[in-house]
């Protein structure tokens, strides 16, 4: 069975919990062995240095049984336990921990070298010995290592105590970390849900670690996004909307009309004429949203092939000089022919590359009035290392501001902004030309021209 998932504030108080619960072992287990280590060694410095009292009181006076005898006395009062050892190797105690702690090798030992010091365990108990010799045989003193170390064993108990406070410390340390982080993240994951069914008015106060406030002013600036999107899609609509609406109401208008039988014969020419104009215009916008929505498509195809961009344009020169003669627009097309042959060649979709071209002379030439010229050039570029070969298309029209220049490419932009001022198309058109030469990788500005109109630069990588 699959567990639920945990929350942010469960794994970071887990993890708070589960660091101090690790360090508070390693520093127990090497606090308390510091302490047993230390406590050990004293206790058996403590009880050697006895056992040298004993040796030095047992030694002093006449009498050398007599003076061991005091000797174990004292030890008695001090609650050592001690056992006298005679030179023939027998041993005299009334300490059981003596009679099994002490072996006949240890009074060969003190016998032998005069001083003895073990540690041994004894029924299941740690047990510190130390002898030395003396002038009757020797003494030997035994004491239990918990009896030596209590006062250490309760400094065990009281840091063992010690660091499970610190471990529930730091587990609610960790926990009120956690809600305060989590709290802002989830109110950035509500606001995102939010986005999600449709609210634009969403605000997250950005708080907390600089990460989780990156997190919310990400939401905010997607909000803002997203909003002024949506806001430019509505525009964008509208805008559609209202230009199917002309050629379809003009179009409707006249149908209604030849079935009425309200046009005279005579006249039927003419409204034909009129419905075909509309037709043709309601085709191309049609043709204009199409491609545009193939433009953002993942399947948009892109044929590539090795293409001599000055022929290209040679070949589209023939068909606009035509164009621009019939309303009486001058035509130029400028070829810089120096250099070797093939320097405009590139590798790219050329019938993609005429669309482009087709549209951007189809937009000079709607705003260049008669007399003026439309210009298409061809030259090659180095930049940045690379080759480029680059065409451009420029107008005698009355041109784009600096804001229009910000905003060329965008959808119905320069449509909104003159339509009723001059001779507007669909609104699309340098859109999708944008698109395109993106599809081409390729680049595309908007400039002011020399003629005095609009300048449009593609620059394609030559291969």
């Amino acid at each position: 069975m699959r567990l639920p998932p945990t929350t942010l504030a469960q794994r970071i108080s887990a993890l708070a919990i589960g660091v101090a619960a690790i360090t508070a072992l390693l520093a127990g287990v090497l606090a308390i062995n510091l302490v047993h280590r230390s406590d050990t060694a004293a206790a058996r410095s403590i009880l050697g240095n006895l056992a040298d009292v004993a040796r030095v009181t047992a030694d002093q006076g006449p009498n050398a049984r007599g003076s061991q005898a005091r000797a174990r006395a004292s030890l008695r009062n001090l609650g050592i336990q001690s056992a006298s050892i005679d030179s023939s190797g027998a041993v005299a105690t009334n300490s059981p921990l003596l009679r099994v702690a002490l072996t006949a090798e240890d009074v060969r030992t003190v016998l032998a070298s005069g001083s003895l010091s073990v540690q041994r365990r004894i029924q299941g108990q740690q047990v510190l010995i130390e002898a030395r010799g003396t002038r009757a045989g020797g003494i030997a003193l035994a004491q239990r290592r918990s009896e030596a170390t209590a006062a250490a064993d309760r400094t065990v108990r009281q840091i063992v105590r010690a660091l499970l406070i610190a471990v529930g410390i730091a587990a609610v340390l960790g926990l009120l970390v956690a809600l305060r982080i989590s709290r802002p993240l989830r109110r950035t994951a509500e606001a995102a849900h939010a986005l999600a069914g449709g609210r634009r008015d969403v605000a997250v106060q950005a708080e907390g670690p600089a990460e989780v406030a990156e997190v919310a002013e990400a939401v905010n600036t997607l909000a803002a996004a997203l909003s002024h999107s949506e806001a430019r899609q509505r525009e964008f609509l509208l805008s559609v909307s209202h230009e199917l609406r002309t050629p379809l109401t003009a179009i409707t208008g006249y149908a209604e009309s030849l079935a009425d039988g309200v046009v005279a014969p005579e006249q039927a020419a003419e409204v034909g004429s009129i419905l075909l104009t509309e037709s043709r215009r309601l085709d191309r916008l049609v043709a204009d949203l199409l491609d545009l929505a193939r433009l953002d498509a993942q399947q948009f195809r892109i044929d590539l092939a090795d293409v001599d961009v000055a022929e290209l344009c040679r070949a589209a020169g023939q068909v606009w000089s035509r164009r621009c003669a019939a309303v009486g627009v001058r035509f130029e097309l400028q070829l810089d022919e120096a250099g070797l042959p093939g320097r405009f060649a590139v590798r790219t979709d050329p019938a993609r590359l005429r669309q482009v071209l087709d549209g951007l002379l189809e937009n000079a030439l709607r705003v260049t009035p008669a007399g003026a010229p439309v210009v298409l050039a061809v030259r090659a570029e180095q930049a940045g290392g690379r080759r480029l070969v680059v065409a451009e298309v420029r107008d005698g029209g009355p041109g784009l501001t600096e804001d229009d220049l910000t905003v060329a490419f965008e959808r119905s932009a320069l449509y909104e902004r003159y339509r009723g001022l001059r001779q507007v198309g669909t609104g699309l058109g340098l859109a999708i030309v944008a698109g395109l030469v993106s599809r081409l990788g390729a680049a595309i500005e908007a400039g002011r021209a020399p003629e005095g109109g609009a300048r449009f630069t593609v620059r394609l990588p030559a291969g």
